[in-house]
């Protein structure tokens, strides 16, 4: 069988038909059969008009599936569905959880579902409703390698980057917690550097527009994402010039915004903490006076 035809067997799941979980699960219920099940009687019925089966419970949905897709709000709910699947799915059956919850959750999920010879992988999601209605989303699945490669085949409409994030459920997890600790840091250092255009008298909603435009162009901060370590680089290492031109632009251009922020009266703190770290960071000295 090839691996489509294997994907195509699988018998789909669907648990929460909110605002990335509708989405998700009308773009996999257009590519296979799929079953559904929501508290919300109008998410449900919008999932049958795109061609899902609907489920009366969760134990009927659990056992018309092999693979279970979990987008519900939080731990403890994850924790009580996955409690009221386990009883009725098949041993060799798959879960895979889109919430973003705990890693410890996750693997004492995991540890629950395998008494039952059932796998339970973490699969958190990034890309929001957007990335879920058009197909694009990152899912980075944590746990067993085999599963990863079923779940990845099942879930290809949904997601055109999918990931094995490590061998434990979890992982997905901790890589997702690393990706929004950027987002979110990203998200407050752009709110830093909107002050600092207003006090300039710059109109911030065209530096928003110029922003979007390079970052698209770039790769914006992910762009320096290049190595699979963070110790420190060693001079005769390819990446060591790389990073050292990134060093320089960065620790001049930070210079210049400070000093454009002081005689303004605005306070950057991100902006000096980037000019102490960015250096060590990237795995690099300081640039030294005098260095060419």
């Amino acid at each position: 069988m090839s691996g489509e035809d294997a994907a195509s067997a699988v018998r789909l799941g669907y648990v929460g038909l909110g605002n990335i979980g509708g989405p998700m699960a009308a773009r996999l219920a257009a590519a296979a059969p799929l079953t559904v099940f929501d508290v919300s009687a109008d998410a449900v019925a919008a999932l049958v008009d795109a061609g899902a089966t609907a489920a009366g419970t969760l134990a009927d949905l659990a056992a018309s599936s092999d693979l279970v897709c979990l987008c519900v709000r939080d731990d403890a709910q994850v924790t009580d569905v996955v409690a009221e699947l386990v009883p009725h799915l098949r041993p060799g059956s798959l879960i895979a959880v889109h919430s973003t919850i705990s890693p410890e959750t996750a693997a004492g999920q995991a540890a629950v579902c395998a008494q039952r010879d059932i796998t339970l992988l973490d699969a958190p999601i990034s890309g929001g409703a957007m990335g879920a209605q058009e197909g694009r989303l990152a899912i980075m699945i944590g746990g067993d390698h085999a599963a990863y490669r079923r779940v990845k085949a099942a879930l290809a409409p949904v997601g055109d980057l999918i990931v094995h994030a490590g061998p434990t459920a979890g992982d997905g997890t901790r890589m997702k917690l690393a990706r929004n600790l950027l987002h979110f840091i990203s998200f407050t250092a752009s709110t830093e550097a909107a002050r600092l255009a207003q006090a300039a008298g710059i109109d911030v909603a065209e530096l928003g527009r110029v922003v979007r435009h390079t970052d698209a162009v770039t790769g914006g901060a992910g762009a320096i994402m290049l190595r699979d370590t963070t110790a420190p680089i060693e001079p005769d290492d390819f990446w060591y010039g790389v990073f050292t031109h990134v060093r320089d632009l960065g620790e001049k251009d930070l210079t210049l915004a400070l000093s454009l922020a002081e005689s303004l009266g605005v306070d950057l703190p991100l902006g000096r903490l980037a000019l102490t770290d960015l250096a060590a960071g990237l795995g690099v000295p300081h640039r030294t006076e005098g260095e060419s």
